[in-house]
């Protein structure tokens, strides 16, 4: 009998996608005792929040409903007698993969301008074992398991990690398995973490060895010639290598850009323990910059040599990429500027939780390349503070909650082993006050933010606090009119 196995219908991938996860379970101490009032978050799924009660029992979910944008079309995906088809695909790009149990693809083929049906003999391959599919389509996943049925696998997002903090407490990570878990035991040890002493000292000003090479663009005046730059619209996977290692990218593409005008690009970096296609769909900037025509990137960190550091994730000191990730990010633009006709003068970095952080730290070593940044949920340590000294002053607007259980607003150290021991909000915004050379006082602005107006060559220097507000993403509504307003000299 042959193996028949098939999926008909209106494949998710090409329409909207619901993506869900769910936990729940118990929180108690190391001596058995329930505990409540215990704040649980996610590192890498922003404001999703809650408090255990009495019993010790929690509950903490999420769910996202996206749209791709790409027209719904029948299709059938089938498996039989080891060959691969699929049906009725329209698209730019598509990669087919095949994965054994473990996940190591044994088969992967790209094509494009496909209007057609595929098939993919693995017979002909050293494919051995197929138990996965995954098929990318224009920058659109979808992972299908191959058993007795084939089942669509909700692969759009990271497996969240849930940290759990309680006074009095150490902090304890949680790393789910599967996308819903029950009956979960956490147990927290008594102690706590106590801020180390580095905490509370005047940050240091030094020099740097790791002052950046200015770029021509901020140099001198150039002509850009769009011609030849028209691109697809859409999601579109990319990658390049620094220092031989393969480094991922998503390039977006709205369907405003024409090819016949520089635009703007803006870089936005996604949390520890999440990736490039999460934040692109977790992002409050995109529905601000899609109108306008401007590129987006979506790059995806890695993870450090040192297992009891989470990742992926960035090298913003002692934790938690051992990857240079400035240089990444030089050669990712560079790379993009080659096929999309992009102003220079106005590239942009933002990002939420560790991408935050990764925006504070390309504010210091990246000040010839961005012309503004917008952090949100994470600043500056005491390692890359010390270390900061930009090649000149670089705007800044922050987004901070008071309440944030992960990066907490007032600073101090992570509570992880990490190593992080963060400036606080109010000291980051008055590091970056100094690095600008801000005169005065700061005064309300018209969002209700903190902002040093009279700074050098015309930067300011902005602290947005949400009084109450949790490990949230920035407000792209006000982050991108502020972003805008500035350009490299």
């Amino acid at each position: 009998m042959s193996k028949f196995m098939a999926l008909t219908g209106t494949v998710a991938l090409f329409s909207t996608l619901t993506f869900a996860w769910s936990i729940s379970g118990v929180v108690q101490s190391d001596k058995g005792e329930p505990l409540s009032d215990v704040k649980i978050s996610s590192f890498n799924y922003a404001g999703v929040e809650t408090t255990s009660i009495e019993g010790g029992k929690f509950s903490l979910a999420y769910e996202q409903t996206a749209n791709n944008g790409i027209q719904a079309i029948q299709t059938a995906v089938t498996f039989k007698n080891n060959v691969i088809t699929i049906a009725n695909i329209k698209a730019q790009t598509i990669t087919v993969s095949v994965m054994d149990a473990l996940g190591k693809v044994a088969f992967s083929r790209t094509q494009h301008y496909v209007n057609e049906t595929l098939s993919f003999d693995l017979n002909k391959t050293t494919a051995k074992g197929a138990k996965y599919l995954r098929i990318n389509v224009d920058g659109n996943r979808s992972t299908y398991q191959l058993g007795k049925v084939v089942t669509l696998l909700k692969d759009d997002g990271p497996l969240p990690a849930i940290m759990f903090a309680k006074e009095g407490y150490q902090n304890t990570t949680y790393n789910m398995t599967k996308f819903t878990e029950t009956n979960v035991n956490v147990t927290m040890k008594a102690g706590g973490t106590e801020p180390s002493s580095s905490s509370s000292k005047k940050v240091e000003q030094s020099s740097s060895s790791e002052k950046p090479v200015a770029s021509s663009s901020s140099k001198i005046e150039e002509i850009i010639d769009c011609s030849g730059k028209a691109y697809q619209s859409g999601n579109h996977n990319m990658s390049v290598t620094v220092d031989g290692k393969k480094r991922t990218f998503i390039m977006h593409v709205p369907s405003a850009y024409k090819g016949d005008k520089p635009v703007p690009l803006v870089v936005d970096y996604h949390p520890v323990m999440g990736s490039g296609s999460n934040q692109l769909n977790g992002t409050t900037y995109k529905a601000q910059t899609d109108p306008e025509g401007v590129i987006s990137l979506y790059p995806d960190g890695t993870k450090s040599a040192d297992s009891r550091k989470m990742g992926p994730g960035w090298n913003v000191g002692p934790c938690c990429s051992d990857d240079d990730d400035v240089k990444f990010s030089r050669e990712m633009i560079a790379a993009v500027e080659e096929k999309v006709c992009i102003d220079k003068k106005r590239v942009y970095a933002t990002g939420f939780s560790m991408g935050g952080g990764m925006s504070n730290h390309v504010a210091c070593f990246m000040s010839d390349v961005y012309a503004a940044v917008a952090p949100a949920g994470m600043d500056l340590n005491t390692t890359n503070s010390a270390k900061c000294n930009p090649e000149r002053p670089i705007s800044i607007i922050m987004f901070r909650g008071t309440s944030d259980p992960v990066c907490k607003y007032q600073g101090g150290d992570s509570g992880y082993g990490d190593g992080l021991n963060f400036l606080g909000a109010e000291r980051n915004f008055q590091f970056w006050a100094q690095k600008n050379g801000c005169e005065g006082s700061p005064s309300k602005n018209s969002n209700g933010c903190q902002e040093y107006s009279k700074c050098k060559d015309g930067t300011k220097v902005v602290l947005c606090t949400k009084q109450g507000g949790g490990h949230e993403q920035g407000d792209g509504k006000i982050g991108w009119p502020f972003l805008k307003q500035f350009t490299l000299p």
